[in-house]
């Protein structure tokens, strides 16, 4: 956990062992280990937030992303980039607070990522926050008035139960 870091905020964090016992009890529908650490995105989560019509997004790297849509073809992925590798190693300096052999291990993760761009429909370059989060609302609306997502409204209607 990082020092801005809010529990059940930003993430759930979990021990080790507690992790390892619900990866064995298959209660993630994605995880990974990533720089010694461990990630997962837990089914009982998905479950509970997806429900009732609402859309879910997920934060994940690639890894995760691929887990995703080898379970759900029809998930949308965005490959969210930064400008330039310059910027990516200045935001990585400004998150780690100094350039260490932890530091260099994520930045080699982000540029083998970046050879992962065929998993993904989408992309938002990040060149600040504002924009590409406004990017990212506008390709959030497309995938929730896609026709596929809304045939059923479209039937009711027909039917005359609108």
């Amino acid at each position: 956990m990082r020092k801005n870091e809010v529990p059940g905020k930003d993430y759930h964090f979990i021990s080790e062992r507690e992790f390892q016992k619900m990866l064995g009890g298959g209660q993630f529908i994605e995880w990974a280990e990533v720089h010694g650490h461990y990630y997962g995105t837990s089914c009982k989560e998905v479950r509970a937030k997806s429900g009732k019509g609402r859309t879910l997004v997920l934060d994940i790297d690639s890894q995760g992303a691929r887990n995703i849509k080898r379970q759900f073809p029809e998930a949308m992925a965005i490959f969210v980039i930064p400008p330039s590798l310059a910027e990516l190693k200045k935001r990585l300096r400004k998150r780690e607070m100094k350039w260490n052999k932890e530091t260099q291990q994520r930045l080699q993760t982000a540029l083998n990522e970046l050879n992962e761009y065929g998993l993904y429909e989408y992309l938002i370059v990040n060149h600040d926050l504002e924009n590409a989060f406004s990017d990212l609302s506008c390709l959030y609306v497309a995938f929730c008035r896609q026709m596929a997502r809304n045939e059923d409204k479209i039937k009711k209607l027909i039917r005359g139960r609108i």
